[in-house]
């Protein structure tokens, strides 16, 4: 069994999962009763020199990192079909050997053993001859190969689903398991193993690029009658149907419903009888013409979360099985997960940890970007009592994508630790073929910006910032029924949502403005809506972090004021929720649109009674429209209502964030300059000297506020005494 946070599928006890000794705590990993903090730096073995492994561990250790993070890439050990070489014939293969180096340097090691590792690796380092199988190939709705454009040339990608390719997986962890097994804790060094990689369908994640393959079409009828239990439940999901309107005058009547009902006339009524799970066939486009036809499309894109959630299980099972188990596991998810079927919720019943991969340029949109997806990140993890973990912190890139400049790696690193980033392995710590800008040469020679990392890694270790926590009082939910329309109102074709994403377009800039009868672009308000309430808290410095839909029963502790946004679809299960935790003083906030349908769009018996979600006392109405001036009213009054801390920033180009520790005393203060400009900036707090952990240089403050100089593109990461 492998290990993993228990749930009700799992066979044994929580125990049995981490027989090895090794558990995930918020501060890291408890390494046989020691927290060990996660910071690691990726060093590929198989691409140096043997003769340089050495100097390159401990040019790595230099860096103030504990772990050496290494994949296992597949395509490099299997020399034939069904033959291995881990040393033998290679001396850079001898995997083993170089576990033994670690060890023996004092490291502990992530293992990442695929089969999905990308590394900058033609075809990802999955053996061309299982790339080329067909019935290992995911397939297009026109049953041909679904190719990914990649330098140096375009592969078709393997199918999540195929039993084919899981066959070989599982042959490929049968013969690495010998050669890991040895070095698994406590008789080596390897203390957390990864499962597959960036598992976003290798960024052919389009709602319908993807996966017709007959396995996955049978999965798919398998996730339908799991859901639905019943034909007959699944045709009055489906079927259009006539709808009569409610008698004049009837209290459940209003101008939602009524423009719904005035739809549902003028469809034709299905005919009974005519979908069967044995036999139903997903869509193939976007062809949704009114809310009630979005079930099928929703559901589509519910599955492609599925699965992923079953492929990486059955990945952890084989490794399991092969040996390799007893430790902790993690999946890391890439830039613009938000727009693909990766859902932490649903990846977390198979693995332990989920955790970010960080690229970025510096810039006041990246700031956007890192705001949201670490927050999110973070206030996960902390009720999972899990360390908010960046798998790949990039430190240079591949020569085929946009340079990054040493300044761009500096500002994400530091934003991620200011929204709540607790841990990072420095991809690449040791420069490689396919990369530029490590901060060690593949002789294991430290360059300029090693320093940077170690005088991080101290200052991290010198404020114990593994231990602190930064409080989030406000919390802004998007429900996965929104993440899910999106993906397939998508407007650009095989141009993936993610791409837009990285960017910082949201589904305003990048999805069909269809209205289906409804009068607004469906896909398009919700994203507006929580953008003008990110501006407006941030104009105010309030702390909030977003929070995944299916994560709403367990990442909203200590909140104190939940926006949810909704496009007028809202499950019944997510308005209990909301109702209940209204019940204990939280302050709930929905909009745009006051919701009319449930969570697939199909239209309410009767509509939600949005008084049920007022707290005692709210002077806040429960529903706010689509409108700045709204948005900033409302924080305006909640801050006023609730008495939420602020960190207002003057100029407000910058932005700050505060750490504190287990009592609630302030620590850690972060400044963040993402424009072009050089500003002195002026924040108030309780402190009265702050010192900057990197450059040592200090700061008393005047009549309760800090005046700090932060050069373009920077962030100060401050001590407060």
């Amino acid at each position: 069994m492998c290990a993993r946070v228990a749930t009700t599928q799992d066979a044994g006890s929580p125990e049995e999962h981490f027989a090895r000794g090794v558990r995930l705590v918020p501060g890291g990993l408890d390494i046989g009763g020691k927290l060990v903090p996660l910071y690691a730096g990726s060093v590929h073995y198989w691409r140096l020199d043997p003769q340089h492994w050495r100097a390159c561990l401990e040019a790595t250790r230099s860096l103030g990192v504990h772990l050496i993070d290494i994949y296992v890439p597949w395509a490099v050990h299997e020399t034939g079909p069904g033959q291995f070489d881990f040393g033998r014939l290679d001396p850079r293969r001898d995997v083993g050997a170089f576990l033994r180096l670690a060890h023996e340097l004092g490291f502990y090691v992530i293992a990442r053993p695929g089969p999905h590792i990308n590394a900058e690796l033609t075809c990802f380092g999955i053996p061309e001859r299982v790339i080329w199988d067909p019935s290992c190939q995911a397939r297009s709705a026109r049953n041909n190969p679904v190719v990914l454009p990649m330098l140096p040339y375009g592969f078709p990608v393997p199918s999540y689903a195929s039993n084919a390719f899981h066959d070989e997986v599982a042959r490929y962890f049968n013969a690495l398991a010998p050669v890991l097994k040895p070095h698994l804790y406590p008789d080596g060094p390897i203390v957390l193993l990864q499962i597959d990689n960036e598992g976003a369908l290798y960024f052919r994640d389009g709602a319908y690029d993807q996966d017709y393959h007959p396995d996955a079409i049978s999965l798919y009828r398998d996730f339908l009658r799991e859901k639905y239990r019943t034909i007959e439940a699944l045709q009055r999901a489906y079927a259009p149907r006539r709808v009569e309107p409610a008698p004049e005058g009837d209290a459940t009547e209003d101008v939602g419903a009524a423009l719904v009902r005035a739809i549902a006339r003028e469809r034709a009524q299905a005919e009974e009888g005519d979908l069967r799970f044995a036999t139903i066939t997903p869509p193939v486009a976007f062809d949704a013409e009114t809310p009630a036809d979005l079930a099928r499309h929703l559901d589509w894109s519910e599955f492609h979360e599925h699965l992923l959630e079953t492929a990486m299980g059955r990945f952890a099972r084989a490794l399991s099985a092969a040996g390799v188990d007893g430790l902790p596991t993690m999946h890391n998810f890439p830039m613009g997960q938000d727009a693909t079927p990766l859902n932490p919720a649903r990846i977390s019943r198979v693995v332990d940890l989920v955790g970010l991969d960080y690229y970025s340029i510096a810039s006041p949109s990246s700031r956007q970007i890192l705001a949201r997806r670490t927050s999110e990140l973070a206030v996960r993890c902390e009720a999972l009592s899990l360390p908010p973990f960046a798998c790949e912190m990039g430190a240079g890139f591949p020569p085929f994508f946009p340079p990054l400049e040493e300044r761009d790696s500096v500002f994400v690193m530091m934003a991620a630790l200011a929204y709540g980033l607790r841990g990072y392995n420095i991809y690449m710590a040791v420069e490689r073929d396919r990369w530029i800008g490590a901060p060690i040469d593949p002789r294991g020679r430290p360059r300029p910006f090693a320093a940077f990392w170690r005088r991080l890694s101290a200052a991290l270790e010198a404020t114990r910032f593994h231990e602190l926590r930064r409080p989030a009082p406000v919390r802004i939910v998007t429900p996965r029924t929104e993440r899910r329309l999106s993906r397939v109102m998508h407007a650009f074709g095989p141009l993936t949502g993610a791409f837009f994403s990285i960017m910082n377009f949201g589904a305003r800039d990048r999805c069909l403005e269809d209205d289906l009868g409804l009068g607004y672009p469906l896909a398009v308000e919700s994203d507006t809506f929580v953008r003008a309430f990110e501006e407006a808290l941030d104009a105010r410095g309030v702390p909030y972090a977003h929070v995944g839909g299916e994560d709403r029963d367990i990442s909203l502790a200590g909140a104190r004021w939940v926006i949810c946004a909704t496009s007028g679809g809202l499950s019944p299960e997510l308005f209990a929720w909301l109702e209940a935790t209204s019940r204990q003083g939280t302050l709930i906030t929905l909009g745009p649109r006051e919701p009319t349908f449930d969570g697939a769009f199909r239209q309410l018996p009767r509509p939600y009674d949005l008084k049920r979600l007022l707290a005692p006392g709210q002077n806040l109405p429960a529903l706010l429209q689509d409108d700045p001036a709204a948005a900033d009213a409302a924080v305006s009054r909640a801050i006023d209502a609730l008495g939420l801390p602020a960190f207002a920033c003057d100029p407000d180009s910058v932005f700050a964030t505060l750490h504190e520790d287990a009592s609630g005393t302030p620590r850690v203060l972060f400044l963040l300059n993402p424009g072009d400009a050089d500003v002195v900036a002026r924040v108030t707090v309780s402190a009265q000297r702050a010192r900057d952990v990197l450059d040592d240089a200090h700061f008393e403050a005047r009549r309760g506020a800090l005046e700090v100089r932060l050069v373009p593109r920077s962030v100060r990461m401050l001590a407060l005494e």
